[in-house]
């Protein structure tokens, strides 16, 4: 099988229309599933690599940065046949200025996932949540920078709300900044919500969509029994990330009749 190409939003860059998520990489899977996962994804056509500076999930400081690190080393000779993608504004270090989008934080956060990453530029760099205790013309021009350094070639957002993000494109074509070209938000069966005003919202501005959590973290594969709990190993029992998906997605309903 071979994946179909996309552009991405209304750039002219061609991406693999399925990305390749990689936040359990370096504690649910060790390097070497992580390496053959990479290339099993290749060899499929897969261009679109994801990651982030806070991965691998369920982690925490101590692991940060040790996905972008196993990737890194795989692209070794191979940088210029994929497209990738890594995020910020998660916890990183032990100072206060460690997270979030100020542009302090996000311009040493660029910098330090590119070493790890052993690359001197990122296709798309993204926010991975909305810091609302940043200015967002603080955190644009941030990202203005990053792109007209050469570090990013584009920009996009994860987890913002529809009247953020909408606030942010306008705030970008006021200003003459760069504008965020995809959003990368959770999205499946059992999470609806962007279909209401993110979608359309996405629509009308040309925006990338990159839909992550297809599966609910794996629960909408039967592997789980409801009855027995969640199965050992996987992200429902995963270090920091078991009771973020246990709150997500773990529901028993009770039907009386």
């Amino acid at each position: 099988m071979t994946i179909p190409t996309t552009k991405l939003g209304q750039t002219g860059l061609t991406v693999s229309r399925l990305e390749l998520g990689t936040m359990t990489f370096g504690l649910q899977t060790d390097e070497e599933t992580s390496r053959r996962i990479l290339d099993t994804a290749a060899d499929a056509g897969v261009n679109f690599l994801d990651t982030a500076d806070v991965y691998p999930l369920g982690g925490g400081l101590p692991t940060a940065g040790n996905t972008e690190e196993i990737i890194g080393r795989w692209l070794k000779g191979k940088r210029e046949h994929f497209i990738v993608a890594t995020k910020a504004v998660g916890k990183v270090g032990p100072a206060p200025w460690d997270q979030g989008s100020s542009r302090k934080h996000i311009l040493d956060a660029i910098d330090a996932s590119l070493r790890r990453l052993g690359t001197d530029y990122v296709d798309l760099y993204q926010l991975h949540s909305d810091d609302a205790s940043t200015p967002l013309d603080e955190t644009l021009e941030a990202l203005d920078t990053i792109v007209r350094s050469g570090k990013a070639r584009y920009i996009g957002v994860s987890n913002f709300l529809a009247y953020r993000l909408a606030r942010a494109l306008g705030r970008a074509d006021v200003r003459n900044l760069i504008r965020f070209v995809s959003i990368q938000p959770r999205y499946n069966l059992l999470f609806r919500e962007i279909e209401r005003e993110l979608l359309p919202l996405a629509k009308e501005e040309g925006l990338g969509v990159i839909p992550y959590n297809p599966l609910a973290g794996g629960l909408l594969t039967g592997k789980h029994n409801l009855a027995q709990g969640p199965a050992a190993g996987t992200r429902f029992t995963l270090g920091t990330a078991a009771e973020r998906y246990q709150e997500r997605y773990w529901r028993v309903r009770v039907s009386v009749s």
